[in-house]
């Protein structure tokens, strides 16, 4: 496994894992979640695991071959619903999504999330796409550029920050690491220098891999994918995709937008089983300093 998975009881206590179940974990990763969701289920259970890095498609290959309750869908979890129908299944008694960046793909330079180190930037999470974090910084507009701060890194000196990339922008030469971090230095705040160049980072790889999008996909195709009295497990890392998420547990929709019944109930396919949002321990965070902005949210669905 790549990495320590986040707040690995909690989600498998919220997935309320029967041993003879369908689940799926639609962010496999370093295969932590999986890992532990197979030793929960029994000999009739059954666990797909989505991933479109091909890093963790090597890694779950190999758990594949020891454990054949295991089958991994080499995809964007946008396409869950059909890749579940082509494989037969029409209906899971739980999802998981660690919606968070794996620590391997931080931890490798050559992959470009990190603002640490001189890498060139890339952001792919699926390799075989063009679309890169250099093709955005290198090619974008600036008005095109300042939307992605603005929308995706919730930046207030957004147009400032695109002006500054677009005029150091140099002949073919490949954005890296530290020269991006060098050209947004007078807009990074000495006191929040890490939270700001993490926005900065972040709106560029939401932009490169369409996450926003690939969210909403997902969340659309989840009250037909579960069956009744399945989980929904969700743990996010950045307050445009909670509020996303905590919408569509509310109200069925990623906007908010509330429908109601005769009686003025809203009217909504999921139940929150959390009231209040679950969050790391001082002791999980002290332990990996990457859990401290989750933030967990259980849906279900009623008979």
């Amino acid at each position: 496994m790549f990495h320590k998975p986040v707040m690995l009881t909690q989600c498998l206590d919220a997935l309320n894992i029967r041993q003879d179940g369908i689940y799926v974990d639609l962010t496999f990763g370093g295969g932590g979640h999986s890992t532990a969701i197979l030793e929960r289920l029994g000999p009739e259970g059954r666990l797909y695991s989505f991933d479109q890095d091909a890093d963790a498609e090597a890694n779950g290959r190999e758990i594949v071959a020891r454990d054949k309750r295991l089958t991994f869908v080499h995809a964007n979890f946008r396409f869950l619903i059909n890749h579940m129908h082509y494989l037969g299944v029409r209906y899971v008694d739980g999802v998981l999504a660690d919606l968070g960046v794996s620590s391997h793909q931080f931890d490798d330079a050559c992959r470009g999330f990190s603002f640490r180190g001189d890498a060139p930037l890339d952001m792919r999470m699926n390799r075989k796409q063009e679309l890169n974090a250099d093709v955005v910084l290198g090619t974008y507009d600036e008005e095109r550029l300042a939307d992605v701060f603005y929308l995706y890194g919730e930046l207030r000196n957004a147009r400032r920050i695109a002006a500054a990339v677009v005029a150091a922008r140099s002949d073919g030469k490949p954005w890296t690491a530290e020269q991006l971090c060098n050209v947004v230095a007078p807009f990074v705040g000495p006191d929040r220098e890490k939270k700001d160049l993490a926005r900065i980072f972040q709106a560029i790889r939401i932009e490169v891999n369409g996450e926003m999008d690939a969210l909403r996909q997902m969340l659309d195709q989840i009250p037909d994918i579960l069956a009744p009295e399945g989980r929904f497990v969700v743990m996010t890392y950045h307050s445009l995709e909670d509020r996303m998420v905590k919408n569509f547990l509310r109200t069925g929709n990623v906007e908010g937008r509330q429908k109601k019944d005769f009686y003025g109930r809203t009217i909504a396919p999921l139940t929150q089983i959390n009231s209040k949002v679950i969050v790391p321990t001082d002791d999980e965070i002290a332990d990996n300093p990457r859990s401290r902005s989750a933030k967990l949210r259980i849906g279900g669905k009623a008979l």
